[in-house]
């Protein structure tokens, strides 16, 4: 058997004990929905080993999910890290076997807070699966490992399970996208649904000119700006004009063309603009990629300028319009 025939075999083996497990799901992983749905306090995840490893991730998964979970090393637990654990607190425990020699000594500890068990193992006769409240089945026809030692098909089911109980939860509680994003500001989701456009703008040190400056000076104040526009205001302050370094080229192409005319006569007379400061950054993204421009001004109902939205400042920010 060559190296491709063992990866295939690895992920059918895999996959099969994923789907076998998906049809012995009954009335004990709704059980365990119920338990954690009611937890007043945080769901506690423990587990050794490749058990442990899963379990960290299990955890992170449900604070990413709305569920209030963290980690607790049964090891640790027994050396003084017990008093994480509290009323109104629910344990889900991880053990293929069921009887992990350092969980198994912190399960008489746990009952004593008399607080909910749930227990992920493969044997519902082994320690944990006794001392559980309700039972999740891990148990796996046979591991990838061709020893059938390393945990491989056990640990990929454990982790999918804890991703069925997360998922199962959002569905209950009605979790939304919105939600998600709140515990994840940071990432790309966060940033499209929170950024708006007050928050990148620019407000200061603007290129602004009014409505007499030369072309030559307006170069100058473009240069300055770095925006590659300077934007045009009449003798009340109003936005009347955008003139662009794309606008500048054409200029230079005209016959007639001379620096000391006046910048507004190359401008552009009706730029997109927008007046809301709380539409969404990538909203102001995608109106600025389908305009094909690179600055989107920023004004009052009256048009006075509030501040711009350059695109390599939404670029910069990570944010995508799709």
């Amino acid at each position: 058997m060559n190296l491709i025939e063992i990866a295939k075999e690895t992920l059918e083996i895999e996959s099969n004990a994923l789907l076998e497990a998906s049809k012995r799901l009954n009335q004990t992983f709704l059980d365990a929905i119920e338990i954690i749905v009611n937890t007043k306090g945080k769901l506690i995840i423990t587990g050794v080993g490749k058990s442990g490893l899963v379990g960290t991730k299990i955890a992170a998964t449900f604070a990413s999910t709305g569920t209030s979970s963290f980690f607790l090393h049964p090891t640790e637990a027994l050396h003084g890290d017990l008093g994480m654990i509290g009323e109104g607190d629910t344990i889900l425990a991880i053990s293929s076997s069921g009887e992990s020699e350092e969980l198994i000594k912190i399960l008489p500890h746990i009952k004593r807070f008399n607080i909910p068990l749930i227990g992920l193992t493969g044997d519902a006769n082994s320690s944990l699966g006794v001392a559980s409240d309700t039972i999740l089945d891990i148990s796996v026809e046979k591991e990838a490992c061709p020893l059938g030692i390393a945990p491989t098909s056990s640990t990929t089911l454990t982790m999918a399970m804890g991703d069925a109980l997360a998922i199962a939860l959002m569905k209950k509680r009605k979790f939304k996208k919105e939600d998600f994003a709140s515990f994840h500001p940071g990432g790309s989701l966060g940033k499209r649904l929170f950024v708006k456009v007050k928050d990148l703008m620019r407000t200061k040190d603007l290129p602004i000119i009014k409505t007499n400056t030369t072309l030559k000076d307006a170069i100058v104040v473009m240069s300055q700006g770095k925006l590659g526009n300077v934007l045009i205001v009449d003798d009340t302050n109003r936005f009347v004009a955008l003139l662009s370094d794309g606008d500048l080229r054409r200029a230079l192409m005209n016959e007639n063309f001379k620096l000391e005319d006046c910048a507004i006569e190359y401008a552009n007379h009706n730029p997109k603009i927008d007046n809301n400061t709380e539409l969404l950054a990538y909203e102001a993204l995608e109106i600025i990629e389908s305009k094909k421009i690179q600055l989107l001004p920023i004004v009052t109902d009256d048009r006075h300028i509030i501040g711009v939205l350059h695109i390599h400042d939404l670029i910069n920010a990570g944010i995508k319009s799709k």
